[in-house]
């Protein structure tokens, strides 16, 4: 029993005469923050600032004085032995206050003029980085979209912004402020090696924290007065774009009318309707909030090469969208303020119509009577009913909107060349679909709610047929004409012919299959007209010597304008 407590007092001595380093060094930790995502290590390398005292306050060192934070590795005995053991376990923008005695402080030697033997010191810390040789560099994924179609690679172009900030949230550089994407190659060694595998297999549109150590970013020389040396950066990282030099055009979401009677060439003018976005979904342009198609031809490098590929072999009615890169759009120069440099663009597209300028009226026979023994065709009087619309079915005007159903002469300019060609060879009853270019419509100015360029669709039905007189005529023999045509018309056989007797002659032969007048005018009016041309005194009567001397003129003339 004697020995025990003999055994027990030599050890309580040696405690109180030699204490332990840990229970020596003196660490109040008087600031922590709310969270600590790692905690520092043996064999951790750490930069931290601080402010070096003696017991009484006053101060003999700080790194805040010299500007520039210090840095050493943990547990290797680079730093002095109270030091080393104080920052064990802090976290990022923690601070301590670590009081070290002389022992494990400068000792019975001090530290030249500065420290004096046997002192205590009084560091206060902040600690500002932590990394370590076996570090990697670290990705979180903040957010992904639902789809994703394609992932960063090496060798592909990248458009993205980033904040960067130091460990400690220290800002850096930041690509916001700048109000421009930074933009690179992956794989080719422009970027520092922490970003270039960071931001391997991000999407467009995903956001990524990405922490690289110092080894894997600016290393122990850091970079100009923002990025000291031995500093681990971080970056929230969004990627805006994403392509590679080799891409072609990716053409998808398509929907193909049916039928599709024939497809786009080269050559062919267009009407299209367009969203266009960049990768991220962000609208630069659009057709629609315009109200208006875009109008071009295709083929002859009028619009981006990547669009004149999209355009080519498309249907009429048709809806794709296209992904075009920057080489086959506007590259690296961007279209003003509008398009960025280095941009993939999206075209969501909608064909309204197209056409070439050699076209011509396209005609449809829908319905077609048994029984057709006469057919429309030039100075014919026409009634038929119709509908006009656009290509993509959008109706512009329709006869049955009115009360009477549209009446025309044909081959007197009263309407549209396309559809006067259309109406011909028409029999009464019949049906038609004719499509009209632009250039046998309303041309490239359009009319009205007809949209320039327009290529017009018309539904149309003959109802009535009048067959017409040529140009210049008034009135047409639909048998021989009389040998004597005077005695004819002179009915009561007093040599003279009044208008009335004029009149009742014409309109019998009218009646009786014999002849035609002009259509499209009042009858009486079309006789009066006649009957004024033979009256060469203007008398109110025709004789036998002003009709042959009118005759015998017509004919010099090879006119015949009535009888």
């Amino acid at each position: 029993m004697n020995a025990m407590i003999w055994i027990l007092y030599l050890t309580a001595l040696y405690v109180r005469c030699n204490p332990s380093p840990l229970e020596d060094v003196t660490v109040d930790r008087y600031s922590v923050p709310k969270t600590c995502a790692r905690e520092v290590e043996n064999g951790d390398h750490v930069r931290y600032h601080y402010n070096g005292t003696f017991a009484d306050g006053k101060q003999f060192d700080s790194s805040y004085d010299r500007g520039s934070a210090s840095s050493g590795q943990i547990g290797l005995g680079r730093l002095i032995a109270g030091m080393d053991r104080g920052i064990q376990g802090m976290c990022i923008n923690e601070r301590r206050r670590i009081t070290v005695p002389p022992h494990l402080a400068y000792g019975s030697q001090g530290a030249g003029k500065v420290v004096p033997p046997d002192t205590a010191v009084v560091f206060d810390v902040l600690l500002l980085d932590i990394w370590n040789a076996k570090d990697k560099v670290q990705t979180h994924v903040l957010y992904k979209p639902k789809h994703c179609n394609r992932t960063v690679q090496r060798s592909d172009f990248v458009r993205y912004h980033y904040n960067g900030t130091l460990l400690d949230g220290t800002p850096f550089d930041s690509s916001y402020n700048r109000k421009q994407t930074y933009n690179t190659y992956v794989g080719k060694t422009w970027l520092i090696q922490g970003m270039e595998e960071g931001l391997l297999g991000m999407c467009v549109g995903e956001k990524r924290n990405i922490i690289i150590p110092p080894f894997l970013a600016y290393g122990e020389t850091g970079y100009g007065t923002v990025i000291p040396p031995q500093a681990s950066l971080t970056f929230d990282v969004l990627l805006v774009d994403l392509h590679n030099p080799k891409d072609d055009i990716v053409v998808d979401s398509q929907v193909i009318p049916d039928p599709c009677t024939r497809k786009s060439v080269a050559g062919d003018f267009m009407r299209y309707h367009y969203n266009g976005t960049f990768l991220d979904g962000t609208v630069f342009d659009s057709s629609y909030l315009r109200n208006s198609t875009y109008n071009t031809y295709i083929g002859l490098g009028y619009v981006i090469p990547g669009m004149e590929k999209a355009l080519l072999g498309v249907c009429i009615g048709e809806m794709r969208r296209v992904t075009i890169p920057p080489h086959l759009a506007y590259g690296e120069n961007g279209a003003g303020e509008d398009i960025p440099r280095y941009a993939t663009l999206v075209f969501d597209i909608h064909v309204i119509d197209f056409h070439n300028p050699k076209d011509t009226v396209e005609v449809q026979v829908t319905h077609k009577p048994v029984e057709c023994n006469l057919t429309s065709g030039p100075d014919d009087l026409i009634q038929y009913h119709y509908n006009c619309s656009l290509l993509d079915g959008m109706l512009l005007f329709s006869s049955r909107d009115y009360e009477k159903p549209q009446e025309t002469l044909l081959g007197a300019n009263k309407v549209i060349d396309g559809l006067d060609q259309g109406l011909r060879g028409m029999c009464v009853g019949e049906k038609r679909v004719v499509i009209v270019p632009p250039h046998l419509g309303h041309g490239e100015k359009g009319a009205g709610i007809v949209p320039g360029s327009a290529v017009l669709h018309f539904e149309v039905e003959l109802l009535a047929l009048q067959k017409g007189v040529p140009p210049g005529f008034l009135f047409v023999w639909l048998v021989e004409s009389p040998a004597d045509l005077f005695q004819d018309l002179d009915v009561n056989k007093d040599d003279v012919v009044p208008l009335e007797e004029f009149s009742a002659f014409i309109k019998d032969l009218v009646a009786e299959g014999k002849g035609r007048l002009r259509p499209g005018q009042d009858p009486d009016e079309v006789i009066r007209d006649m009957f004024h041309n033979q009256d060469r005194n203007r008398d109110g009567k025709i004789t036998s010597a002003e009709l042959k001397l009118k005759a015998q003129e017509d004919a010099e003339r090879s006119r015949h304008e009535e009888l």
